[in-house]
């Protein structure tokens, strides 16, 4: 469905980096969260989310990376979405003021009318860092 490689947000570069060097031992607040939204974000800007109808923030769980990637290791499901037209995914932590991780494109916008649902399968959304 979507493969986020490489798409980390600047902030989430800069914490990778300064755990790598030792320089920081902070993770990310967990559970963190995946965000649908309408209008794509880039590395500074999140992109425009979601609203409306049954519509929330689902948590991720994923598997062990395995040759620097992994996937999300359960469906994610939202019911009662609002009519629109879902064109990417965001991940966020949990903090009190959340902190966008990664970002990117579906592989296909995904168009749904108020009430459907729309579901990423168990493997589908896939991460790397290369």
């Amino acid at each position: 469905m979507s493969l986020i490689a490489d798409n980390l947000s600047n902030t989430a570069e800069n914490r990778a980096l300064d755990w790598l060097m030792g320089t920081a031992t902070t993770a990310p607040t967990t559970p963190l969260k995946v965000a649908l939204v309408t209008a794509n974000g880039s590395d500074t800007a999140a992109g425009t989310e979601v609203a409306g109808g049954s519509y929330a923030r689902k948590n991720l769980t994923v598997a062990a990376a395995v040759n620097g990637a992994t996937s999300n290791s359960a469906d994610l499901v939202w019911t009662g979405m609002p009519a629109a037209t879902v064109v990417g995914v965001e991940v966020w932590d949990n903090a009190g003021t959340p902190v966008r991780l990664w970002y990117g494109p579906l592989a296909a916008s995904r168009t749904v009318a108020s009430g459907d649902e729309l579901r990423i399968p168990a493997g589908s959304l896939t991460f790397s860092i290369s």
